[in-house]
């Protein structure tokens, strides 16, 4: 296995201790910013979320850089996005940082598109991921981000960052869901 693979895998390692920081209560004290407050816990678990959210970069660039993109590597890296993604949203509706339905669009896309990897992939076929698919992520990440540290950061802009970031992500996460579809519709057309 090479390095950017091991460096996916290392993401996919880190999701069960990032949730352990978010939603298992832990006395380790509460930080204090401008009038907010944020528990030490979940500031660890956003740093471990922005970590991983890191390794997708990384891997991504060490693959292309030194030749090194294989189709395990095209099967874990959005894999372990999906499944990074959909644990912190999850555990933002848990702490009532982020409404549900917003969440369920999200992770509804991400179940739809992985399905239809699936398919393509037992066609013999292997999909990477798009343009809308990687501003789609990035939306995502600075989104939940944001909202991990309960906004606390950028209380001072003026407005609640993560909230707008997530109405954007919703916004490319539907619309890259569809490009994605209308793409790939022969995938349905030539399915045996």
């Amino acid at each position: 296995m090479n390095l950017p693979n091991k460096i996916t895998i290392l993401r996919i390692i880190l999701i069960p201790v990032f949730l352990i920081f978010m939603v298992v209560p832990m006395p380790f004290g509460e930080l204090f910013f401008f009038n907010d407050v944020l528990p030490v816990s979940h500031f660890i678990g956003a740093l471990i979320f922005i970590i991983a959210s890191a390794t997708d970069w990384i891997d991504g660039y060490l693959a292309r850089k030194h030749n090194l993109v294989t189709n395990l590597g095209k099967f874990l890296d959005p894999l372990a996005d999906k499944l990074l993604v959909s644990a912190a949203l999850i555990s933002l509706v848990e702490l009532q940082l982020a409404p549900a339905w917003m969440v369920v669009v999200i992770i509804s896309r991400e179940f739809a598109v992985t399905g239809l990897r699936l398919v393509a992939a037992g066609e013999g076929e292997v999909m990477a991921a798009g343009q809308l698919g990687k501003i789609k992520t990035v939306t995502q990440i600075i989104a939940i981000s944001a909202l991990l540290l309960h906004d606390i950061p950028f209380s001072g802009i003026g407005f609640p960052l993560g909230d707008v970031f997530l109405w954007i992500a919703v916004f490319f996460t539907v619309i890259s869901g569809w490009d994605y579809f209308a793409k790939n519709k022969h995938v349905f057309v030539n399915s045996k």
